[in-house]
């Protein structure tokens, strides 16, 4: 069918976010989930004594995926009311059942779960895809480790570093993302089975007083969606804080995602780096010359989406009212899908990046070469007082020397000479100018540190993670 154009829909879907993210935060996951919810609350329930029967349990379970949209549609608009209009729906589907779906239950007993649900899975779908990235990253640097090039601080030349090092330091922010979001999986709460102000009260008089049952009945629903741990209280909702501590993860890959990709963006203005740019690929609608870096440009504005949405979980958690208000629900509906569709946009687009990054050593080389006369002057002068020279002298002749080969780039845009005036200098005629020239001697223990970090950070990454290593990034458009 041809795709709807009379309405917006969101670029979020359509430009950046994989289907699968995608189809997490669609409506068939989102009532579906619903709906086993209601069918794992009557089977723990029928288990600790309540009246409902097997044919009733099972016609549900029959009926957990084929909901009838429009009949859902029909009821809401008559009750105003969307968990209503599915109860509803889904008591048409299994008639049987109908008298035992939802029962005792608030509307958050289900909707809040539900969401814990799919935030879990799409924190799972992210940290697979962040340590692709990894993985992507570390290939990089492993090839380039000791490729020096100038390094920058200020986004001035500063002391050489490598190509391989400067793109650890990427995917450390990265790893460091993957261990928060790690450590945010694993304690995530359900919200639990509580009831309308989290009393409980409602499932308490169901099983005539026996509180035993009521907290049997909240782990087993609990346990049938693989949560070990359970929210200790709730008002109506789960705290919303949690909602605030997962964009805040998610933020935080944001962050990273938009360092990189300005490095990135800088590397390709000097012709050093540049990501992928596809044989067909335009640059400018007027100027056909052009290869602008749109990809990460499109990454670093979805993160700023990203960074500017953490701000709201933290206002909604922190106007709600005594045990709930229902203020959270329109902006959460919008902030917490976007969060995740838009962090999945980036990072397809950053694992697309990675894996072919363009590297130009010549120019990189040619870049050293201009710098590297004023960075190795500190052993210019110690091989001059190897040779008999002393201190304090040559230092001034080094002085001098630098500042009139910098007044010559700068004022007068010629190369660096700093090399010839020493050279021709006498009180340097003993220094041998191509031992202390190497670029491969200014850059420390560089490549060993990108050895290091691949063996201590990536590796354990990637073992945890393999089977989500051969995933291929197709950019939409």
């Amino acid at each position: 069918m041809p795709k709807e154009t009379s309405i917006y829909t969101s670029p979020l879907v359509e430009r950046n976010a994989s289907r699968e993210m995608a189809e997490l935060f669609g409506a068939d996951t989102k009532f579906r989930t619903w709906r086993r919810l209601w069918l794992e609350l009557g089977r723990a329930q029928k288990k600790l004594g309540l009246k409902i029967t097997d044919a009733q349990l099972r016609q549900m379970a029959q009926h957990l995926d084929d909901i009838d949209y429009e009949q859902a549609s029909a009821f809401e608009q008559k009750f105003r009311h969307d968990v209503m209009a599915h109860i509803h729906t889904f008591g048409q589907a299994a008639p049987k059942a109908a008298g035992i779906i939802h029962l005792g239950a608030t509307s958050c007993d289900i909707t809040d779960n539900a969401d814990l649900i799919i935030f879990r899975k799409g924190m799972e779908i992210t940290s697979g895809k962040l340590a692709c990235l990894i993985d992507r990253l570390g290939r990089f640097a492993r090839r380039y480790r000791a490729l020096p090039t100038l390094g920058f601080t200020h986004f001035q030349p500063a002391q050489l570093t490598t190509v391989g090092k400067r793109a650890t330091l990427w995917a450390y922010d990265f790893a460091m993302d993957l261990a928060e979001l790690e450590r945010r999986i694993e304690t995530l709460p359900f919200r639990g089975i509580k009831g309308t102000t989290g009393t409980q009260a409602s499932f308490l008089s169901l099983f005539d007083g026996n509180r035993s049952k009521v907290q049997r009945l909240e782990k087993m629903v609990a346990q049938a969606f693989g949560f070990s741990q359970v929210c200790r209280v709730t008002g109506q909702t789960y705290p919303r804080k949690l909602d605030k501590m997962i964009v805040d993860v998610l933020a935080s890959i944001a962050q990273s995602a938009h360092k990189m990709c300005n490095d990135i963006r800088l590397l390709a203005n000097l012709k050093e780096i540049e990501e992928p740019f596809e044989t067909s690929q335009v640059g400018s609608s007027a100027m056909a010359y052009k290869r602008n870096p749109m990809r990460c440009e499109r990454a670093t504005g979805l993160a700023r989406l990203v960074l500017s949405l953490a701000t709201s979980p933290a206002m909604t958690a922190s106007v709600q009212w005594l045990e709930r208000t229902l203020d959270d629900s329109s902006n959460r509906r919008a902030v917490m899908p976007e969060a995740f569709l838009a962090t999945d946009g980036i990072l397809e687009i950053l694992i697309n990046t990675a894996s072919g990054l363009v590297v130009y050593p010549k120019v990189i080389a040619a870049h050293v070469a201009a710098e590297l006369p004023f960075m190795a002057t500190e052993n210019i002068l110690m091989a001059g007082v190897k040779a008999g020279g002393s201190r304090q002298e040559l230092h001034e002749r080094i002085r001098v020397h630098s500042q009139a080969a910098a007044a010559q780039v700068k004022e007068h845009g010629r190369k660096n000479d700093l090399l010839e005036r020493l050279q021709a200098d006498p009180a340097f005629a003993k220094v041998d100018f191509r031992k202390v020239l190497n670029p491969k001697d200014y850059i420390g223990c560089a490549p060993q540190q990108v050895d290091e970090f691949l063996a201590e950070v990536v590796a354990p990454i990637r073992r945890k993670y393999r089977r989500y290593l051969t995933h291929q990034a197709n950019l939409k458009v």
